[in-house]
């Protein structure tokens, strides 16, 4: 009976495979959903399109959206900005459907300041043997990064305590079946539908 939607953060520390995840829900159709479309003030890469796949825009109208209170988050990464528009996503949660964010920690410790009511997913690894190997399968950087990777990863995972479920990304699949268990139970929980019928024996 609900009819607003559930705003699902996916978050987790650095190569820990929300991307892929992510990916994975999305081809499989788990549950239908809809994907927040990010801003950058980097350029367009090769076949990416503006509204789709990120609003590009320049650094000037970044900082006014920061300054105009438009994101919902947002961090800089590489000399480049990014950030979640807040407009367009309260619009999709009030035409009931779920919204799906992919970010990092640090923006989701942002998400959860405005949005306390949404359903705050930590994906994890399986130990940290897995999670600098799948570090080092990238083939991007070297040792000395390696290693500051895995630093930053310890303190990330430590930050589990702030999210809602924590969800064992050991292969994609069972990653993916368990979010979508988490998804429906959130649906039907009472702290979510109670209103509606409070509304409905009230109006009765």
């Amino acid at each position: 009976m609900a009819n607003k939607g559930l705003l699902l953060v996916l978050s987790g520390p650095s190569g820990v495979g929300k991307g892929t995840v992510k990916s994975a829900i999305v081809k499989t159709k788990a549950f239908p959903f809809e994907y927040s479309v990010s801003m950058t003030t980097r350029h367009p890469r090769p076949g990416e399109i503006d509204g789709k796949d990120y609003y590009f825009v320049s650094p000037q109208r970044f900082q006014q959206a920061i300054e105009n209170h438009e994101l919902l988050e947002y961090n800089e990464y590489v000399g480049h900005y990014y950030g979640t528009p807040l407009g367009p996503l309260k619009k999709m949660l009030a035409d009931g459907h779920d919204v799906l964010l992919e970010i990092d920690v640090n923006g989701a410790k942002q998400v959860r300041k405005q949005f306390q009511d949404g359903v705050f997913i930590f994906l994890t690894p399986p130990d940290l043997h897995e999670l600098k190997h799948r570090i080092e399968h990238r083939g991007t950087d070297d040792e000395a990064v390696i290693l500051e990777r895995m630093k930053q990863a310890k303190k990330e995972i430590l930050m589990m305590a702030d999210y809602d479920y924590a969800v064992v990304n050991d292969t994609v699949a069972n990653a993916v079946e368990h979010i979508k268990d988490i998804v429906s139970a959130e649906h039907v929980s009472v702290k979510r539908v109670i209103d509606e019928y409070r509304k409905m024996v009230k109006e009765d």
